[in-house]
């Protein structure tokens, strides 16, 4: 037997801490014993780092090698790129940022750094690429995110600042304790809840729920899919058409307020607005009565059984639960006022296992753990450029540059952008109506992408550099909301041509002749030792004592702190006293209708929660079109990360994504479990592997996100091979208030793909030579 080599170490992602070892070569990586729940995530790791589309070297656009910036015959996605030297890209990208500089400004410039990236406080994808760009007079930005946007907007009207909510939230703790009925709408999916931003030590939400059963809390859930509950919940489901939440919560309220079981006392002292939202309720302000008759023609959910629970709601202690996948959508702003009314109404906001929570599982921290100090990052510096976007408009910037616009208030105009830089991100996983991003994506003379992966993203770029992942460098993970600090030291060399990020800022740093206000002169340890003893300093103030840098490397160990708040309870102190702890809105107080928000005049965010009936939903579904399309987080990965890994592989249907369809769907369309099928509507088509299930809703499909975008562009229609839903999705936005993404609001058709299935090419890199200059 031959003599092996076994090196244990461990690392920190998104979704977790990890193990990992190398053995005769072979990389694995799994979850750490310290996890109760720990994330199959991890999987995916070795065969992405090592696999086809692992990018090898620095890559032009072929076009673009030949013809330079602005000049380009080929087209983004569609051309073949060409290897260079690591001497050759930094020669392009240092010559295209001063003519972009010198011939429009930094105006011209886009950093679309949005997206998870890797985990570590250091080697942070935006962080990096901002603080660089900050270094040359700054860059254009987007403001918000993806996942919950609508609610960063809208909340500072009504009840506060979101990302307060988020820290803050009722913990599962006090629902065991004192709850006796979650009413979730959009559930609660511990498939979301792998992953927490910068990660998480410990998975502790499967048991914080199962814990809340076993004490006898009740839970309902109001979604599409069965499986957005627990198993173990034995939840009861109640399935609407989706979109209808709003009108749901409407009827719960009008039967509290019709019946008189409404808490008037706590709107009284606690709110202002009411009487306005009364009255719509009622109808007196637009003759339709929103009571649990109307919202049943609309939902599918019996009247009966909406006044029945709004009983149950006023006479238990209940906890209202919201996910963020309602709010993108059409008028997503809606159902997140609804929730505040409905809550208001109830009168138990800030009661242990009362009130509400928006985004309970979307983030595996929200409402189980929080950090007791903040854990130290590498600063950005000051961007001179004040122009920024929405984060969800990026087509329509690069499609309409100089359009004027409304937004939060505001009335602001589109940039006219000729370079952009992405790094840590892929626009081609979490952008809707992919055909749209594709004609956007060729507007810019210059796009720079810096990856790991040969993603649509980087397939769409004009020089793609190879970045280090986080098993190739050193690094120090802390979740933003997670109490444990995790060491990252590095665990493989870095594989092929890669580099850091931060390596890579330094030689363009020296090459454009700058002053050292990026690197400071640092070396990457050098970074970590200084960012080491700001954190030392800190857990000192708070009684802790942390070990140097190097031994916490060498130790491998993960370092846990006191959780603040065990037993928080959201808004406690303003229920308490709501003077000294007033809310951080116009009035101090819950606003059920917001004079700011009606002196904006938009028709599609007014004054308070209103019924908006969605553009595209199954209360206006076509022959055509007839079923909803529902796109969510897979299990299998996070968002699009390392889609070439064994265990996103593992659960595809013949190499495509699965879509859910409900067993009546798939009769009526001649369709059986395993097949491949074609979803189509006017903006795109793909396809898909069926998995016929009665866990969802008939005439709705849910086909998971994060399949990388592999266009067939001879198709007619541009036929995804590998099943993306955002080649579906509509690219409109939920109102001129948030102009948050609304994803979640598509009609498809679904059919039987017949004749030769095409090979899914997601993988491949677009590589047609190499050159040593």
């Amino acid at each position: 037997m031959s003599k092996t080599t076994v090196k244990n170490g461990i690392t920190a992602n998104h979704w977790g801490p990890g193990i990992v070892t190398v053995e005769n070569g072979q990389l694995k990586v799994q979850g750490h014993p310290d996890d109760p729940d720990p994330s199959k995530i991890n999987d995916n790791i070795p065969g992405a780092l090592s696999g086809q589309s692992r990018i090898r070297r620095p890559a032009v656009r072929e076009s673009y090698l030949r013809n330079g910036p602005g000049k380009t015959n080929g087209e983004r996605g569609k051309e073949h790129f060409v290897e260079v030297s690591w001497d050759k890209a930094f020669e392009l990208i240092t010559a295209e940022l001063q003519r972009v500089k010198t011939e429009y400004g930094n105006n011209a410039i886009f950093a679309g750094s949005y997206g998870w990236s890797s985990a570590g406080r250091f080697h942070h994808a935006q962080g990096q690429l901002k603080r660089f760009l900050n270094s040359i007079g700054g860059f254009v930005r987007s403001e918000g995110n993806y996942s919950y946007n609508a609610a960063i907007v809208l909340l500072p009207y009504i009840v506060g600042n979101f990302n307060q909510h988020i820290k803050q939230a009722t913990r599962w703790t006090t629902v065991k304790a004192e709850g006796e009925l979650v009413v979730m709408f959009g559930g609660i999916p511990l498939r979301n809840a792998q992953v927490s931003g910068g990660g998480i030590a410990q998975h502790k939400l499967r048991g914080d729920l199962l814990a809340c059963a076993e004490a006898g809390v009740e839970f309902i859930n109001f979604s599409p899919l069965k499986t957005d509950a627990l198993e173990e919940l034995n939840a009861e489901w109640l399935a609407p058409k989706p979109g209808s939440d709003t009108a749901i919560m409407m009827a719960l309220a009008h039967t509290l307020l019709t019946h008189d079981l409404y808490d008037k006392a706590f709107i009284e002292r606690y709110s202002v607005g009411f009487d306005k939202v009364a009255d719509y309720l009622l109808g007196k302000t637009d003759g339709v009565v929103k009571d649990a008759q109307w919202a049943a023609e609309l939902s599918d959910i019996p009247a009966e059984r909406l006044v029945a629970l709004a009983h149950e709601m006023t006479g238990k202690r209940t906890l209202i639960c919201t996910a963020v996948s309602l709010q993108r959508a059409d008028y997503g702003e809606q159902p997140l006022w609804m929730t505040v009314l409905l809550a208001t109404m109830l009168g138990q906001i800030g009661l242990p296992g009362g009130g509400f929570g928006m985004g309970y599982a979307a983030d595996a921290s929200i409402g189980v753990v929080d950090r007791p100090i903040h854990w130290p990052s590498l600063a950005q510096g000051q961007n001179d450029v004040s122009a920024f976007i929405p984060v969800a408009m990026v087509s329509d910037m690069l499609l309409n540059p100089g359009t004027r616009y409304q937004y939060n208030g505001k009335e602001l105009t589109f940039p006219n952008i000729k370079m952009v830089w992405w790094a840590g991100g892929n626009p081609f996983h979490h952008h809707q109506d992919l055909n749209r991003l594709r004609q956007a994506f060729q507007q810019p003379e210059t796009i720079i992408v810096n990856e790991i992966n040969w993603t649509a993203t980087a397939k769409h770029a004009d020089i793609v550099l190879p970045v280090s992942s986080s098993l190739e460098r050193n690094d120090i993970g802390a979740g933003t909301q997670d109490r444990a600090v995790i060491p990252m030291p590095q665990q493989i060399p870095a594989q092929f041509e890669s580099r850091t990020e931060y390596e890579i800022y330094c030689e363009l740093e020296k090459r454009l002749g700058l002053n050292t206000s990026f690197s400071n002169n640092m070396t990457e340890q050098q970074w970590l030792e200084k960012m080491w003893s700001n954190l030392k300093m800190k857990a000192d103030r708070a009684g802790y004592d942390l070990p140097e840098l190097d031994h916490f490397f060498q130790q491998g160990e993960i370092l846990y702190f006191d959780d603040p708040a065990p037993d928080a309870v959201y808004l406690e102190d303003f229920r308490k006293d709501p003077q000294a702890h007033a809310l951080k809105t116009p009035s101090g107080k819950i606003e059920l209708y917001s004079e700011t928000i009606a002196g904006f005049n938009y028709p599609d965010c007014p004054g308070h929660p209103t019924w908006i009936p969605p553009r595209e939903w199954l209360g206006a579904a076509s022959s055509e079109h007839p079923l909803h399309l529902i796109s969510g987080q897979p299990k299998t990965r996070l968002h699009s990360q390392l889609d070439e890994g064994a265990y996103s592989k593992s659960k595809k249907i013949k190499g495509r994504e699965p879509v859910l369809i409900h067993p009546d769907d798939a009769r009526s369309r001649g369709i059986s479990d395993g097949d491949i099928v074609v979803l189509h509507n006017q903006r795109g088509q793909c396809l898909a592997g069926a998995r016929v299930t009665d866990t969802v809703r008939p005439g709705v499909v849910f086909l998971w996100t994060g399949a990388w975008y592999d266009p067939d562009l001879n198709h007619s229609a541009h036929q995804d091979r590998h099943g993306n839903p955002n080649v579906l999705t509509h690219d409109y936005r939920t109102s001129r208030l948030s102009q948050g993404p609304a994803a979640q609001s598509a009609l498809v058709e679904l059919k039987r793909f017949e004749g030769e299935l095409p090979e899914v090419k997601a993988f491949e890199p677009p590589i047609s030579e190499s050159q040593d200059q």
